[in-house]
């Protein structure tokens, strides 16, 4: 450190450090055994049952909703954040099923959390054809205030050899409007891109055999431990439209942890109502006939421009607001209006 004084004693730095860490050790060599004595302690008469886990492996911070998810090695829990300086625990969960509870996810809107289990610490096989689902596997819970009610678990649906080591990783959201999408990591098991909108039935819509993977600014970025770095970008399927993927490359980070998990919010747009559209259209949400007759308004609109425009988009919200009434997928016409009445309002 260039510039700066040493510490009384210190003829270098690089001295001086040594001998403070293996002062540190040594402390923590003397302390170790009370230190796991006490982790490991009954507790006192009358204090009751122990509280929980002393500590997560991660932790997954909201804080634009104020709540974090904690993957406790042995359980899952969910914290009230928002006074930061005295968190509490509102709910926890445990599952047989899972040996190491490593990472959380929230769905965008925070009703449904998603906790993954790092078996063996991320060094078995447990993706074989011979191994249950729920085994090395993502957890998906619905919250509703202070409790987690289990829906189901989504496992990479490809089994691997004896020789691959596969269990569930971290991942993150792809910020597709109306839907819970992920890129996941499964180690040698490759990326599963999965949607879990539904919570009870979470399904697969691409994959790609990299070992982990991560969203950001329209791209998945992820590394091979053979190859290196790959960056991959998602195509149009029966599974997934390209408005729904251009869509998500409005949403722009300078930088992201996903364990600091932001609110992915989308900027008014004709491709976010048009996501809204195709999902409405793939899910018979609204009647063809209708989804058609939208899709030629908005086109209609976007060839407009200044007041000519505004006057076309509300009268389509309109519209579309009296639609949600007898549409089967009432909340997402809806939301379709209010995209479409933030469009009318856009400069």
């Amino acid at each position: 450190m260039p510039g700066a004084a040493l510490p009384r004693g210190c003829t270098a730095w690089r001295s001086c450090w040594v001998r403070e860490t293996g002062a540190d050790s040594a402390a923590l060599r003397a302390a170790a055994q009370g230190i796991v004595d006490a982790a490991h302690a009954a507790p006192a008469p009358g204090t009751g049952p122990r509280p929980g886990p002393l500590q997560c492996h991660d932790i997954t911070v909201y804080p634009a909703l104020g709540i974090a998810g904690g993957a406790c090695a042995g359980y899952g829990v969910l914290l009230d954040i928002r006074d930061p300086a005295h968190p509490k625990r509102i709910a926890a969960v445990a599952d047989s099923n899972f040996a190491f509870w490593h990472s959380a996810t929230f769905s965008n809107d925070g009703t449904k959390l998603l906790f993954t289990d790092e078996w063996g610490g991320g060094l078995q096989p447990k993706c074989r054809v011979t191994d249950k689902p729920e085994w090395g596997a993502d957890a998906i819970f619905t919250v509703t205030k202070d409790t987690m009610v289990f829906r189901s678990y989504y496992k990479m649906p490809a089994p691997q050899t004896p020789f691959e080591n596969c269990v569930a990783h971290n991942g993150s959201l792809i910020p597709i409007p109306g839907r819970d999408i992920m890129a996941q990591g499964w180690y040698q098991g490759g990326i599963s891109v999965f949607d879990w909108t539904d919570p009870a039935h979470p399904k697969e819509i691409a994959y790609f055999d990299p070992w982990s993977a991560y969203w950001y600014n329209g791209y998945i970025i992820s590394s091979e431990i053979g190859r290196g770095l790959d960056i991959l970008e998602l195509q149009p399927s029966a599974f997934i439209s390209q408005n729904e993927i251009d869509a998500a490359k409005l949403v722009r980070f300078d930088v992201l942890n996903v364990q600091d998990q932001p609110k992915l919010v989308w900027p008014a747009s004709f491709v976010v109502a048009r996501a809204y559209l195709d999902q409405l259209a793939r899910t018979n949400g609204l009647a063809p006939a209708r989804v058609g007759a939208a899709r030629e308004g908005l086109a209609r609109a976007e060839k407009l421009s200044g007041q000519a425009r505004r006057d076309a988009l509300t009268r389509l919200a309109t519209e579309l607001s009296g639609d949600a009434a007898g549409a089967p997928d009432q909340a997402k016409v809806r939301t379709l209006a209010t995209a479409v009445t933030d469009l009318a309002a856009a400069p």
